[in-house]
């Protein structure tokens, strides 16, 4: 299933919220969000969601993704997390994290066995800056609390690795070595503890929230194009390099010639979604001034500057220099829309 930049916030957040007396308001005011991304039915997207935990972080200070996660209800959390609560042990609790967890946003959870380690990577397909630290120390304790509720053993993790520079609040909170500045957000286990079954384990319980996930997963598969499928594959393999038309046929498991086929017949081809993405991309960049110029074109794949330049060039009708040095704001904090 690829997923889409939409988040609905759950009401387990802002419940929790209300129990460490943090007023919605107040809290879109930190983030500098419309009151409408507070509403309960409000979709946001990835960029509106760090938004919205960094300004949690202004109020409440480094410690607060700790802080929330226990505050949070778990009888009011979305079947896609309350499933895990009753699989049959710790392996398979983890995996449905890992197959559900994108239906609540496009956030990809990946578990990875090898040599006595179980280890979750956490990553957001759709961010151009660093998960905000509180969002991510958030996510690393629930894994941890639903290793501990449900085995009713005091699990610890073999060690975490963060992206971030050092904190001093998170080695006291997991009880383990913590390694900063890492290349990923890393949360590793002992993989024997992966095999300590749940005393929550229903079975029934578990068929019942499978079956209607399932339908919702299938649902949302039928409801996206192959030109969506195709746009999110080509941006979350941009972070790994050039993508080539045969590793995005391999993801949809077609052949590369009924890729190209079914490209056709809808108007496009895989260069043009390509560069289409890269535009996207590329401006997204643009706007954080911490990017250098040269690490945008590597990030987007271009083996030299010259040929990210002259790509900018044609799509907006001016270097990237100069395009960012234009960009003005508005009230809500959004830049100028890129040319279509």
């Amino acid at each position: 299933m690829t997923i889409r930049d939409r988040i609905r916030v759950p009401a387990a957040f802002w419940h929790g919220l209300a129990q460490m007396g943090i007023r919605r308001s107040e809290m879109l005011r930190a983030s500098q969000l419309p009151v409408s991304a507070g509403q309960d039915d409000a979709h946001l997207s990835t960029a509106d969601f760090f938004a919205l935990w960094r300004g949690l972080s202004a109020l409440r200070g480094p410690n607060v993704g700790l802080d929330l996660s226990a505050a949070l209800d778990r009888a009011i959390m979305p079947p896609s997390i309350l499933v895990a609560y009753h699989a049959r042990d710790l392996r398979d609790a983890l995996v449905r994290v890992a197959r559900f967890k994108k239906l609540c946003a496009p956030e990809e959870i990946k578990i990875m066995v090898s040599g006595g380690e179980a280890t979750v990577r956490i990553s957001w397909p759709f961010a151009v800056d660093f998960i905000p630290d509180a969002l991510v120390d958030a996510t690393m304790a629930s894994i941890l609390e639903l290793a501990i509720t449900g085995t009713q053993k005091q699990i610890r993790p073999k060690r975490i690795e963060r992206r971030g520079p050092m904190h001093t609040h998170l080695e006291p909170y997991f009880k383990c070595p913590v390694h900063w500045n890492a290349d990923q957000d890393l949360l590793t286990f002992y993989a024997d503890d992966l095999d300590q079954p749940f005393k929550s384990y229903n079975r029934a319980m578990l068929d019942l929230l499978d079956q209607g996930l399932q339908q919702h997963i299938e649902g949302i598969c039928t409801s996206q194009t192959l030109i969506d499928q195709v746009r999110w594959l080509l941006r979350r393999s941009l972070t790994a390099g050039r993508p080539e038309l045969r590793s995005i046929a391999r993801e949809l498991a077609i052949s590369e010639r009924s890729l190209q086929r079914k490209l056709n017949e809808n108007g496009q081809s895989f260069q043009s979604l390509l560069a289409d993405v890269r535009h996207d991309l590329a401006c997204e960049y643009l706007i954080q001034p911490e990017y250098e110029i040269s690490e945008i074109a590597y990030m987007l794949g271009y083996n030299d500057a010259g040929s990210f330049y002259r790509a900018f060039q044609k799509w907006e009708g001016k270097p990237p220099a100069e395009w960012r040095s234009d960009q003005t704001f508005s009230a809500s904090g959004q830049p100028l829309a890129r040319k279509s």
